[in-house]
């Protein structure tokens, strides 16, 4: 369990207080890292911005499922209720990491808002709204939610309607009657046109043709997936090809199929001041544009460090920053461990990163279950 709390002051500035660790998110990342970094003997502690337990999971719109069932959708030590048949709801899997927290008495502070992770010669001051903490080494697990990936279009500053990132949809009544495009040929695309089209005229516009994963496959298929790939990446032979980007029949997809309403057009080429321009020169007019297009690292409070890439992205080994070895980042996406952005994926992630951490520290133990 982490130690008492340690701190000294700096000169007249505010006091630090002292950790060996500081893992920066309270999300499912951060709750599979504290899970062995716990059984380590360091101390450590989680500053986690959001107001309650969930993570990015608190900010998902009303209706989303998970993509597998209960029992393949759990983080280490502590299976998900429901077994191997049930799909977990979003409040499901809220109430899960709830629980997570309290049976492992995570040791997190919130509200707390990380600005930035400095250098300070054999250690690093992480500033945050909470204070400044010092810490041997920093973990950070804010996954991707904070960073939309927002692009600009043309036209875009003289469309009149409303354009939103995915991030920021929550249940369709707010759309009822309205014209709506939806942006994006992913999973998460394809499940709000299945959430909004009993409730509104919509259209899908993708850059590309969607691909469909047959309907008796899931997120259990695609772990054994990105499982293989990274057992042969680790042996060295050829990895089999990755369908990740497939979109996975959930019930609400399948049930717009079978509405007749899962068709996707090509991305229109603009905006107008009251709606899209087509491919074919055609104009329709629209009421709001909802860009399912995905995240980038939410890792700005990294910047001071110098170690993020001009590509948005820190590069790694394993999980360890190669600029600065003192950071380790965990469930980005594959290139922060393969399926590390899942729930029952980010647990391989975070035993390595932990007993790497503890390597580096001369902890007393080693991070085991």
């Amino acid at each position: 369990m982490p130690s008492p709390d340690l701190s000294r002051s700096v000169g007249d500035s505010e006091p630090l207080v002292e950790r060996d660790v500081v893992i920066v998110g309270g999300g499912q990342s951060a709750l599979a890292v504290s899970y062995y970094l716990r059984r380590t003997g360091l101390s450590y502690v989680l500053l986690d911005d959001g107001a309650a337990p969930g993570g990015a999971w608190r900010h998902t719109w009303r209706s989303l499922r998970l993509f597998s069932p209960a029992q393949w959708s759990s983080l280490p030590g502590r299976l998900m209720p429901g077994g191997t048949h049930r799909y977990p709801s979003r409040e499901e899997a809220l109430e899960y990491l709830a629980d997570y927290e309290t049976r492992y008495d995570v040791p997190v502070v919130r509200p707390a808002r990380v600005n930035a992770v400095r250098d300070d010669r054999e250690r690093l001051v992480v500033d945050s709204s909470v204070g400044r903490w010092s810490a041997r080494a920093v973990i950070s697990a804010t996954g991707t939610f904070a960073a939309p990936n927002v692009p600009r279009l043309p036209g875009d500053d003289v469309f009149t309607g409303r354009i939103l990132h995915s991030s920021r949809y929550r249940s369709p009544e707010t759309f009822a009657g309205q014209r709506v495009i939806v942006v994006g040929g992913g999973n998460s695309g394809a499940q709000i046109l299945a959430d909004l089209h009993e409730h509104a005229s919509v259209t899908w516009a993708t850059r590309s043709p969607p691909t469909f994963l047959p309907d008796d496959i899931d997120g259990r298929y695609l772990f054994s997936e990105e499982s293989a790939r990274y057992r042969a990446t680790t042996a060295g032979t050829a990895a089999p090809p990755r369908t990740l980007g497939d979109i996975v029949m959930v019930e609400p997809v399948r049930k717009a199929r079978d509405d007749g309403v899962l068709n996707a057009i090509p991305m229109f080429t603009a905006f107008t001041a009251d709606g899209a321009m087509w491919p074919d020169g055609s104009r329709t007019r629209e009421d709001a544009v909802i860009l399912a297009t995905g995240f980038r690292a939410a890792i700005a409070h990294l910047a001071p460090l110098g170690i993020i890439a001009p590509n948005g992205r820190v590069e790694v080994r394993g999980t360890r920053s190669v600029r600065d070895p003192r950071v380790w980042l965990v469930g980005y996406g594959e290139w922060t461990g393969y399926a590390s952005a899942t729930l029952i994926g980010v647990g391989r992630t975070a035993r390595a990163t932990v007993d790497e951490v503890a390597r580096a520290l001369g902890a007393d133990g080693e991070a085991r279950p």
